[in-house]
This record gives structure tokens, C-alpha cells and sequence, in this order.
């Protein structure tokens, strides 16, 4: 009974001061600042522009018919007839309400694009830290949400070359 006391507290110890004698290597990624610097995310803004350009030209163009015919209503709407200006503001509500459909499908595929690179962009991330890690001999690699950090573990600016480098 009595060893069973002195025996586990000892093994303990002694594991314990194995774990404590055993070094790690860790490393820090900062990934807002990965994400804000990488050239990925650079091409998918200028993807996500090229690919919106035509639609939000449109969009604008439709703001500006808007715009011009409320102008047109609010000035000549004194001399129009009844009929005329009944005309004019069905056609404005018709603008505005495919206008605002225009606006809401667009932005429902803007977030849906964005969403999709993003996430392809998040797997080179990862994809990146994990090579790193490895070719590091790195035991563990953190990123974002850390209290504290020193800047002896930052492997930020390593991740973002390796990025570079991918391409």
C-alpha cells in the first residue's frame, strides 16, 4: 500500500520531467496579415473585379436612369398630364424594383464567389503552414488568437514567401 503512494507520485515525476526536458519548436502565423499581404488574395480581388465589372456598370447605369427620371418627375411633373406622369412613375418603380433585384442577385454572387476563393485561398494557406512546419521541424504551429507571442516564434513573413513561391 505504501509503495503504491511513493511509486505513482515518483512516475510522475518522472514523466513529467521528461516532457519538460523535451524541447518543441513552436511557431506563430499571423493570418489577417497573410491574407492582407498574399499575392492570391491580390489576383482573386482582381478576379472578383473582372468578373463583376460588367454587371456593376450596369447596375450603376440603372442608378443613374433612376436618378434622371425621379429629376424629370420632380421637375416637369407640374406641367404633365395625369396620365403622363402616371406613366413616368410606373416606369420608375419598374427601374427601381429591377434595380434592387439586379443589386441582390449580384451581391448574392459576388458573396458566393468570394466565398469559394476564399476558401481556396484558406487551403494554400494551410496547405503552406503544413509544409513549412514540416521542412521547419516545427511541433507546432499556431496561428491568430494567441494572447502572447514572442516574435522569435513569427514564421509570418516564411508563410508569406512560401506563398510567393507557390505562386
Amino acid at each position: 500500500m505504501l509503495t503504491k503512494y511513493l511509486i505513482y507520485p515518483l512516475f510522475g515525476l518522472l514523466l513529467s520531467a521528461s516532457y519538460a526536458m523535451a524541447e518543441m519548436k513552436i511557431g506563430f502565423v499571423n493570418v489577417p496579415q497573410v491574407m492582407a499581404e498574399s499575392p492570391q488574395v491580390e489576383q482573386a480581388k482582381k478576379e472578383m473585379e473582372r468578373e463583376f465589372s460588367a454587371r456593376m456598370n450596369r447596375l450603376e447605369a440603372a442608378r443613374n436612369e433612376i436618378q434622371r427620371m425621379q429629376e424629370k418627375l420632380n421637375r416637369d411633373s407640374a406641367v404633365m398630364s395625369e396620365s403622363e406622369r402616371n406613366k413616368l412613375q410606373n416606369e420608375l418603380l419598374k427601374t427601381i424594383r429591377d434595380a434592387k433585384r439586379n443589386e441582390d442577385d449580384l451581391r448574392e454572387d459576388q458573396n458566393i464567389r468570394q466565398n469559394e476563393l476564399l476558401s481556396n485561398i484558406n487551403k494554400q494557406i494551410q496547405e503552406a503552414i503544413n509544409e513549412l512546419a514540416k521542412e521547419g521541424e516545427y511541433d507546432l504551429v499556431l496561428i491568430s488568437g494567441v494572447g502572447y507571442r514572442s516574435d522569435a516564434i513569427d514564421i509570418t513573413e516564411k508563410l508569406q514567401e512560401k506563398l510567393k513561391q507557390k505562386f
